[in-house]
């Protein structure tokens, strides 16, 4: 699983989402001190992780559970939904593409759901 983000310059538009999350203008999201992402209001914070990397003219942010959970189809949802959601309404003119996959990928850190 993973969201994968094609623009010009990854680098900066990963730093751009970091700078927006640390001034409050993106206050859905955090940064932890590993550089991954979660999504914050209350049921859905610390679910899941996303760990960003660049690839090229791509940023890929793989998906990681906390040890003892399992990741349900609904967090992945959430959590790869409102990420991209998030990049439209805050960076559509920083990349050119976004997409998901559909089940883990090489990457992901997952307990799957039973």
């Amino acid at each position: 699983m993973a969201v994968i983000v094609t623009s010009s310059n990854p680098a900066e538009l990963l730093k751009a989402i970091k700078e927006k999350i640390a001034q409050k203008h993106i206050d859905t999201w955090s940064v932890d001190s590993d550089g991954d992402f979660t999504h914050t209001p209350p049921q859905w914070k610390d679910e899941a992780w996303l760990r960003p990397r660049i690839e090229g003219d791509e940023l890929i942010l793989k998906i990681l559970t906390p040890k003892g959970k399992q990741l349900g189809s609904v967090t992945y949802a959430v959590y790869h939904g409102r990420f991209i959601e998030m990049l439209l309404a805050h960076f559509d003119k920083k990349f050119t593409d976004a997409k998901t996959t559909a089940l883990p990928d090489l990457g992901d850190i997952v307990r799957p759901s039973a």
